[in-house]
């Protein structure tokens, strides 16, 4: 057995011990009611006695020495309910744990676990309601005790304490309003989910009392989680331990983050917080580490998913975290989160909640509950996937910082998606690479744009593109400011106020097929990430508002997600604003309207397309990071783009494609459609692509345009 185990196991054995002793004490009691009840028993001599425990049996019962967990005997630890019969009081009376050590069986090994006394600390239990705890669960323990409580139930079948029995057991009954409150569903056992009252129908004295099988396990020292929330919902994380004089978890200047704070002050005092989370899943890890790191055990809650309000496993919740002093992280909330923010706020348990939706007052307005929006989480991206790697192997020429950067991760979905590159690397029998790194990190942004646009993989790079020198370099300029925003708009704080976004927005004009969709895919593929293509039909609506309400979806999808978001066709959505002569006009504008005040606070990537760039309103163009502008091909660059549609395709030496680069004013569209109509007339032929193929897919395309196409031409000859 290893030390950890051993260690357990002798931790355990001491709170079973000191339950046990309790008990014994419980036992004496018993036996002093039973005896008192026997001596006058008008019944004893009845010949159907034996439906029932004889004063006889009972007294035997009651004689024997109690269970002491090893199979043994245990010493009757002596002493009445806390030294004397419970004559009253204050019922708002709370002891500490030294107090309520003086409850029964109080009398225990040394350096045994006194698990009893710290529950009533943890629960604000008074002297009475440890009393009836122990009371209640003694069957659960030692099952003499069935019978000697059915014999002073007067029903041999009705084997638990009852609320008269326990309370007669200290002295006092029902009759006594102190008493009685302490079965009121506010006071300490019922609130706490500590006792359960059952058969509803009988009076409140006759009624029986069960102790919930999480609470006998824990004093009995098992700290196996609540078999209530085991069912995927509540993950336990432990407290992790804190280095000698660290305070909690700090950013890289040293200083206490967020989370650090925040987990400091759950330390301190119970508190309930709402973090609004401009990301998912960015808000839960660095608090959830936080929180841990200033030695506070965990419950992760997630609720998305359950029936009604998700209030459903609050009562558990909350019990299994005072029985283990944890903090309680609670997210992303449900559509109607009011029963579960009123069930778990404003109690003596820290809770945190997040979700990506404000705070709603009216949730739980008596609890308490400050709301704030989630901070970015401080980590520095590059050194976080750096610790996630450690040792793994990786290819020559991995550049890591640059394959990271397009991805807006926090720190946990950072280290899921190490471990999935490492395993997809292992998969692959290979070095890590930039794609295993790149297609992990996807995963994790867990796109849902898929509902709304369509979505490309990239299979192009930059050396599939032929354009000028001046475009060719914005490209390369908005593939850098997409990989180092973070760093310009948020480290070094340009980016200006009034709720602007970190986003990047560029708009690629040319005439139809000079490549301005295949550049937002080179752009994609050299960042990383897919592209979507967002479906103007299914997004444009003859309704007044449902395009706005459209175009917000892809908007709030695109902020949340690691892709590039092609408008294609931009000016049907992004036109000038007209002079207002209709009601038409008026809401054709409110659109355009939208649409400004919506890019002003976009944090995604985004390319707009148009044909024609006059048709784009001069304030879009003020909030557009780059402007591309794409030429028609000139007969050199016509040359090279024949020669990259043909670079796989076996072709004929004498195909002369600068003569007909020369013959046909062919954009990069109509090019790649000739090349593949040259393609399949030598593919019918079973044959290389000749010279007369490409010219036939040439004359294709000139038809497709209405242009005059040229029978012959000297240059051919």
């Amino acid at each position: 057995m290893s030390g950890t185990a051993a260690k357990g196991t002798a931790a355990s054995e001491n709170a079973s011990g000191a339950l046990l002793s309790r008990l014994a004490g419980l036992r004496e009691r018993v036996a002093a009611l039973v005896e008192r009840r026997s001596a006058d028993d008008p019944t004893a001599a009845d010949p159907l006695r034996g439906l029932y425990v004889t004063p006889e049996t009972a007294r035997r019962l009651a004689a024997l020495p109690p269970v002491d967990g090893t199979g043994g005997a245990a010493a009757a630890a002596g002493g009445g309910y806390a030294g004397q019969a419970y004559a009253g009081g204050s019922d708002d009376e709370v002891p500490d744990a030294s107090e309520a050590s003086g409850a029964p069986g109080a009398s225990e090994a040394p350096g045994a676990s006194d698990r009893p006394a710290a529950l009533a600390a943890r629960f604000g239990l008074s002297a009475l309601d440890l009393h009836i705890l122990l009371t209640a669960l003694a069957p659960d323990v030692d099952r003499g005790f069935e019978p000697l409580y059915g014999y002073l139930n007067d029903d041999v079948g009705r084997r638990r304490a009852t609320v008269a029995l326990a309370l007669d057991l200290a002295g006092t009954g029902p009759y006594e309003p102190a008493a009685r409150a302490r079965f009121h569903p506010a006071a300490p056992l019922l609130s706490g989910g500590l006792l359960v009252i059952e058969q509803e129908d009988r009076p409140l004295p006759g009624r029986a009392l069960r102790v919930p099988e999480r609470v006998v396990a824990h004093l009995l020292g098992d700290d196996g989680l609540d078999p209530e929330l085991s069912g995927g919902e509540v993950e336990l994380l432990s407290a992790v331990q804190r280095a000698a004089g660290r305070t909690g978890s700090g950013d890289r200047s040293g200083e206490p983050s967020f989370a650090g704070r925040l987990a400091a002050l759950a330390s301190e005092r119970p508190l309930a917080v709402h973090l609004r989370e401009r990301r998912p899943g960015t808000a839960a890890a660095p608090v959830t580490d936080g929180l841990r790191s200033a030695g506070l055990p965990v419950l992760r809650y997630r609720p998305e998913g359950r029936d009604g309000e998700g209030a459903g496993l609050a009562g558990a919740l909350l019990r299994e975290a005072r029985l283990r002093r944890a903090a309680v992280v609670v997210g992303p909330l449900p559509e109607r989160p009011q029963g579960l923010v009123r069930a778990l706020a404003g109690r003596d348990v820290p809770v945190v909640f997040f979700g990506s939706e404000p705070y709603d007052p009216g949730w739980a307005p008596d609890a308490g509950l400050f709301a704030m929006d989630a901070p970015d989480d401080g980590a520095a991206a590059g050194e976080v996937w750096s610790a996630a790697l450690g040792s793994v192997e990786v290819a020559g020429g991995f550049d890591l910082a640059a394959a990271v950067a397009p991805y807006r991760l926090g720190a946990a979905q950072i280290r899921r998606a190490a471990r999935a590159a490492t395993a997809l690397a292992a998969f692959d029998g290979t070095p890590l690479t930039t794609a295993h790194i790149q297609h992990s990190a996807r995963q994790q942004s867990a796109p849902l744009l898929d509902r709304h646009a369509r979505r490309v993989r990239p299979a192009v790079g930059f050396d599939g593109l032929v354009l000028p020198p001046e475009p060719l370099a914005l490209l390369h300029e908005l593939v850098q400011r997409a990989r180092h925003r973070e760093k310009v708009l948020g480290q070094w704080r340009l980016r200006t106020g009034g709720g602007r976004g970190r986003g990047v927005v560029a708009l690629f004009a040319g005439d139809s097929g000079t490549g301005k969709t295949l550049s937002a895919e080179v752009v994609a593929g050299e960042l990383g990430l897919d592209l979507y293509v967002v479906e103007l039909s299914a997004v444009v609506d003859k309704y007044i508002g449902e395009t706005e309400k459209n175009l917000e979806q892809i908007f709030s999808e695109a902020d949340r997600t690691d892709a590039v978001l092609l408008f294609d066709e931009a000016d049907a959505v992004f036109g000038k604003r007209s002079e207002v002569k209709s009601s038409h006009d008026r809401y054709a504008n409110l659109e355009s309207a939208y649409l400004l005040q919506r890019l002003e606070a976009f944090d995604g990537i985004a390319v707009l397309t148009t044909n024609l760039r006059a048709n784009i309103d001069d304030a879009f163009t003020r909030r557009l990071d780059l402007v591309v502008d794409f030429p028609f091909p000139d007969a050199e660059q016509r040359t090279a783009l024949w020669r990259s549609c043909l670079a796989a395709t076996p072709c004929a030496d004498d195909l002369a494609l600068d003569v007909c680069a020369k013959e046909f004013e062919l954009s990069g569209g109509a090019i790649r459609s000739a090349a593949v109509t040259a393609g399949y007339l030598a593919a019918g032929r079973g044959e290389a692509v000749s010279a007369e193929d490409v010219r036939a897919g040439a004359r294709r395309e000139y038809r497709k345009m209405g242009r005059l196409v040229p029978d012959a031409s000297p240059l051919w000859d």
